[in-house]
């Protein structure tokens, strides 16, 4: 893979996370992710509207005046974001009704936004629409991740009502970890996505401490001999 989109992918994924390392975009992030289902709609919408608004920023760059690019910046992810918000209800209404309000309100997502002046503003167009895929992917990671946490502590489930989603197919998704489990109605709410969240980013500060130390640890002299 071409360097420069290697390291994309690794900010996009991990490093630069929008969710784990630049802690935006949590108004949606705490609102759906009562389900892993619902946190998977929502952040396959939202890389959707990051590829599309990448690429149209990187494409007319060239012809915007620097002191007005943010609010044609404004107007064009508010157009792709109905666009992806009348597809939804034509073809996924089911989903669109349990999403809801949070569907047009990805145009207030800042995550979008930054990485259209940041990064779509001056890069050519497929660096803007590699970023926008991995940021997209990362910011849907974190809404998945979530919301399985959520769900499975909070009603006993994994991917409840998949077939909202992707159709009756992909309905073996919908899993029942426990019988009869009662249900843990704290993780159902938002605080309880504000307590997960913080469990998941200290997972995740231990896991980049752990490679640090790794990538520090001097290497033995014996193994530096036998790679020359």
């Amino acid at each position: 893979m071409n360097p420069e989109f290697r390291k994309i992918t690794r900010d996009g994924l991990w490093d630069n996370n929008i969710v784990f390392s630049q802690s935006i975009g949590l108004c949606p992030l705490l609102a759906v992710t009562g389900t892993a289902t619902n946190g998977l709609g929502m952040g396959l919408a939202t890389v959707a509207v990051m590829v599309v608004c990448n690429v149209l920023v990187s494409w007319v760059r060239a012809l915007i005046p620097p002191e007005i690019r943010i609010p044609i910046f404004v107007v064009l992810i508010a157009m792709v974001v109905t666009l992806v918000d009348m597809l939804m209800n034509a073809w996924l209404h089911e989903m669109h009704k349990v999403l809801g309000l949070f569907i047009p309100l990805i145009v207030t997502n800042c995550a979008i936004l930054g990485r259209a002046e940041a990064y779509a503003s001056r890069n050519p167009v497929a660096h803007a629409a590699m970023d926008g895929l991995m940021m997209g992917l990362g910011f849907t990671l974190a809404l998945v991740v979530l919301g399985a946490t959520r769900e499975m502590l909070g009603a006993g489930t994994l991917f409840a009502s998949a077939r909202l989603l992707m159709g009756d197919s992909f309905a073996w998704l919908e899993t029942v970890l426990i019988h009869d489990y009662r249900g843990f109605l704290l993780m159902a709410l938002p605080p309880g996505g504000f307590l997960m969240l913080g469990f998941i980013l200290a997972g995740k500060k231990m896991i980049d401490r752990k490679l640090a130390e790794r990538r520090s640890r001097p290497v033995p002299i014996g193994e530096t001999l036998a790679e020359t």
